[in-house]
């Protein structure tokens, strides 16, 4: 039997102490790829309790920023000396391309750089009073414990977009990664472990949401807890945090739009709404999957982008020019193609794709082939509801108001595009849209400097820049009298 891999608790790599484990699929294969520790809710106690005791009575939070930097920066130039190694790792577990791995690991470090750069740089206020003795200022300060919870899409991208701040804030963590893809996750905490994180600041617990990720959204040990998953399984956090009021910051899913005019500039708006649906294979909670056309070039538009998608190469992702690889489970792949079977029932057309691909070597895997539908309405579930898988979307409109009208009719608000030379256009619609994250003539890249979050249902404050650092804050007034006076309200002092 291969040996079982642990978890990272209070500084030492740990069993569960059940003794249970389960062995995840390499998705591409449908092969075994490792024997994994499974936590209990015991296990996750004990780690929030090391993470209490780190900041509270170790000194985490006295550390100084610079030092917190410094450990971060370590951590960075590891992730890079090891970038091959975390790239294979990531796309055995996951199935995303190796390039796409290897992306995500510079990407990720580079997320580390950001946020210990900012270490040493958040300001508070100083404010007037009415009392002219008084000298008012704000500080900013650590939460203390974060729970952190993170989805199986972009398992080290979604660890460092809370790792960072959280770390760069002063905070000590607990991180439960998907139970799908805790492979590179375990993989960043040798780092950090080598790196010399003090016992107890960070800690890795691995096993089931509804074990492990209810234990951190409840325990009153933590004090704030990051999710980013479903809506339900959000909604399901929320409830749990609300036992003792403890902040939360809900990173969910999505169905974003894509406007494209008659005046876009063609070949970018084709290009990159292929791009913004089949990147990760659509396992994007910002996947632009419904592209709105206008009337006037639908016919045109809608024949090139199947021409385009047409090329997508799936396979294994550490094969040379693969660009598109498996979905995470077969069950996934199934809820797909489930939705698949559902389009075509709602009165959508197949233009492309459409089935499970078992061309060679790709019937052992979770494959779906590229999928487009169009002729699609607003009612239709197919464009109302989350696939997340390589299913897009097309709609038509005919003006500015009805594409935001389109636009806008979903319970999502998380991402959006608009694609045309009409600058002023382009701002127009673009501040109608409902959604936290938008470009204009591109769709899908991720900025670790820019503050990312949804509208709506797809979540509650925001990750990376500025704001993502104050997201793992609390704002502290303080007021300070100049001179000392006592105020006589119920008398004086004997």
């Amino acid at each position: 039997m291969a040996e079982v891999k642990k978890m990272f608790i209070d500084g030492e790599w740990v069993l569960s102490s059940s003794g249970d484990s389960y062995t995840l699929i390499n998705p591409a294969t449908g092969e075994p790829l490792a024997e994994v520790t499974k936590a209990t809710r015991e296990d996750t106690q004990r780690a929030i309790a090391a993470a209490k005791r780190a900041f509270y009575e170790d000194g985490w939070c006295d550390v100084e920023p610079l030092k917190r930097a410094e450990l971060m920066n370590a951590f960075a130039d590891e992730m890079e000396a090891q970038v091959e190694d975390l790239a294979r790792i990531e796309t055995m577990n996951n199935g995303k391309s190796l390039t796409e791995s290897t992306y995500d690991v510079y990407d990720s470090a580079n997320c580390l750089r950001y946020f210990a750069g900012l270490c040493t740089k958040p300001t508070g206020q100083t404010y007037q009073v009415p009392d002219t003795n008084v000298f008012g200022m704000t500080v900013r300060e650590p939460f203390g414990v974060v729970g952190m919870i993170t989805a199986w899409n972009f398992p080290i991208s979604l660890a460092m977009w809370k790792l960072a701040p959280a770390l760069a804030a002063g905070n000590t963590v607990v991180l439960k990664p998907a139970s799908y893809t805790p492979l590179s996750t375990i993989k960043l905490f040798e780092m950090m472990e080598k790196v010399g994180f003090p016992k107890g600041v960070v800690n890795l617990v691995i096993g089931s949401g509804s074990v492990v990720g209810d234990e951190l959204a409840k325990s009153d040990d933590v004090d704030k807890v990051a999710f980013t998953g479903s809506i339900e399984a959000g909604q399901s956090v929320m409830r749990q945090a609300a036992t003792n009021m403890k902040g939360i910051c809900l990173e969910l899913g999505g169905k974003s739009p894509v406007v494209v005019f008659d005046d876009a500039d063609y070949k970018t708006a084709v290009d990159g709404a292929v791009f913004a649906m089949f990147y990760n294979q659509g396992e994007v909670c910002s996947a632009g999957s419904r592209i709105l056309i206008q009337d006037t070039i639908y016919d045109k538009f809608v024949k090139d982008l199947v021409k385009l998608t047409k090329k997508i190469k799936l396979g294994n992702g550490l094969d040379e020019g693969v660009n598109m690889g498996p979905l995470i489970t077969e069950d996934h792949m199934h809820k797909v193609l489930g939705y698949i079977e559902t389009g075509i029932k709602e009165g959508a057309t197949l233009l492309c794709g459409g089935h499970r691909a078992t061309e060679g070597a790709l019937a052992k895997g979770w494959f779906v082939e590229p999928t487009i539908f169009g002729d699609c309405t607003p009612d239709m579930r197919i464009v109302q509801e989350e696939i997340f898988g390589p299913v897009l979307c097309l709609q038509k409109f005919h003006t500015e108001a009805e594409a935001v009208e389109l636009a806008n009719h979903t319970t999502y608000g998380l991402a959006a595009g608009v694609y045309t030379e009409n600058l002023g256009k382009a701002m127009r619609v673009i501040r109608k849209i409902r959604a936290g994250i938008t470009w204009i003539n591109e769709y899908g890249p991720v900025y670790n400097e820019a503050p990312w979050g949804g509208y709506k249902q797809s979540g509650i404050g925001r990750e990376l820049g500025t704001y993502g650092l104050d997201e793992f804050s609390e704002v502290k007034q303080i007021n300070v009298a100049k001179t000392s006076a006592p105020t006589e309200w119920f008398g004086t002092v004997d």
